[in-house]
């Protein structure tokens, strides 16, 4: 049974992560010179169905796939990525799920996508039919571990990457485009939606352009302030701040900012070329304010920069902490394998603080590290995103001491995406990118 106060603390602060160690300054972190390695949840185990090999006790169920009919009258559509989990009473679930999908991906979508309009889509083709990128809900039951109802939530937008929880009960879901009207779409992309996880049906699909317009992939809430920490899917990155004027009403705007590193102005973090960033060494931070945030020119980063912001390599997946957060550089590093910052940030804003958590140095233990959540166990779960080498994505695990290994081996030639967990903790729900799928863990989660 799971309450709404189980909610926010589960999802935001997860407990887990409080009692095991991470955020605990005490128990160290990995050293640069090898990367650590920790037996996990043991050896894993080969899949029978040849998807998803797991460790000794934990199974999937494949609770919704692409094709599959909805409540609605729709299916499934393609490329399913981030997602976020949201307790609805003491046995539902939302699972809000985003579909990365472009204009030009319509024609692979089912017929049902293909044709589909709808006066609260964001943006439409020509003819009137909505661009086929949004969210889709499933009402997931976790007594009965039975989806019982599945219907798009958001729809008319352009390659919905990732996003996040918020502690009001919403999704942010953010456009990785910043497409313009050019024939093919007829408005400006590149912004945050919110859906709430009360929808029944679809929702107004409303920009929150006071956020920002550029190449969106996460976004994380810091539950004791409301201001929102946004990444951005670009090899110039710099990672953005939102400061709303209402805490639980981003509409009502407030001031985008970007993370500057005290006394070194225009910091890089990304280690290409040198070290500049040790790992486990703290920099005090500050942040600058960012004007004209809807960016006509696709410039923020450019002005974040100007004005001394650090710079990252592919900010991805974000996730919140106790009252600090991770996220995700995915070709960060010497070798361009993947970086895990860690940011803690101050009530005041005065103390704000940035540290290298983890930097890879072997593919075969950690490669392109995309988005990320928290086991009840307290360690990091990363999903792999990485297409170029013969090497499976997997599903690693990170400790509080930044040892990693391997918790799932997926063989489908696809990514793994939006990993995040039941309120009680009992659950893990992560998509396969396409054809897309979403699947239901469950196993001996406190084990370690």
């Amino acid at each position: 049974m799971i309450s709404r106060r189980q909610f926010i603390l589960g999802s935001l602060a997860f407990g887990g992560l409080a009692s095991s160690g991470f955020g605990k300054n005490q128990l160290g972190q990995a050293t640069e010179e090898v990367m650590s390695i920790s037996k996990g949840y043991g050896n894993l185990l080969s899949d029978s169905n040849g998807l998803l090999d797991l460790p000794s006790g934990f199974s999937y169920r494949v609770i919704s796939e692409f094709g599959n009919a909805m409540s609605d009258g729709l299916n499934v559509p393609d490329r399913a990525d981030g997602m976020g989990c949201l307790a609805l009473d003491d046995n539902r679930l939302a699972l809000i799920r985003n579909h990365e999908l472009h204009p030009k991906h319509i024609e692979q979508q089912p017929p049902s996508i293909q044709q589909h309009s709808h006066s609260l889509a964001y943006d439409t083709y020509s003819s009137g039919v909505a661009l086929p990128g949004g969210t889709s809900t499933i009402i997931y039951n976790l007594s009965t571990q039975h989806v019982e109802r599945e219907f798009m939530s958001l729809t008319g937008t352009v390659r919905n990457c990732s996003g996040g929880v918020t502690p009001w009960g919403t999704w942010l879901t953010c456009e990785e485009s910043v497409d313009k009207p050019n024939g093919l779409v007829n408005k400006e992309h590149g912004y945050i939606f919110e859906v709430p996880a009360s929808a029944t049906s679809m929702v107004q699909a409303v920009p929150l352009t006071a956020m920002g317009r550029f190449n969106h992939e996460a976004a994380s809430v810091d539950p004791r302030t409301g201001i929102v920490y946004l990444t951005e899917d670009r090899g110039d990155s710099v990672l953005y701040r939102f400061l709303p004027n209402s805490p639980s009403n981003l509409a009502a705007g407030g001031q985008l900012q970007a993370l500057k590193v005290s006394g070194r102005p225009q910091f890089d973090s990304r280690n290409w070329n040198a070290t500049t960033m040790p790992i486990g060494k703290w920099l005090n931070i500050e942040w600058v304010d960012l004007e004209h945030p809807e960016s006509p020119e696709d410039n923020l980063r450019m002005q974040a920069f100007e004005k001394g912001a650090a710079l990252f390599a592919r900010g991805e997946g974000i996730h919140w902490g106790e009252n600090e957060l991770y996220f995700c550089c995915t070709n960060g590093g010497k070798m361009q394998l993947g970086q895990v910052m860690r940011l803690m940030p101050s009530v005041d804003g005065k103390n704000d603080r940035l540290q290298l958590f983890l930097e890879s140095k072997d593919k075969n233990l950690y490669n392109f590290g995309d988005n990320l959540t928290v086991c009840p166990n307290g360690h990091l779960l990363v999903c792999e995103d990485q297409y170029t080498d013969v090497v499976d994505n997997h599903l690693r695990g990170v400790t509080p001491n930044g040892e990693v290994y391997n918790f799932a081996k997926l063989h489908a030639q696809t990514e793994l995406a939006g990993a995040c967990f039941s309120p009680d903790g009992q659950t893990l729900f992560v998509n396969l990118y396409s054809p897309s799928k979403t699947l239901a863990i469950t196993g001996p989660w406190m084990m370690r």
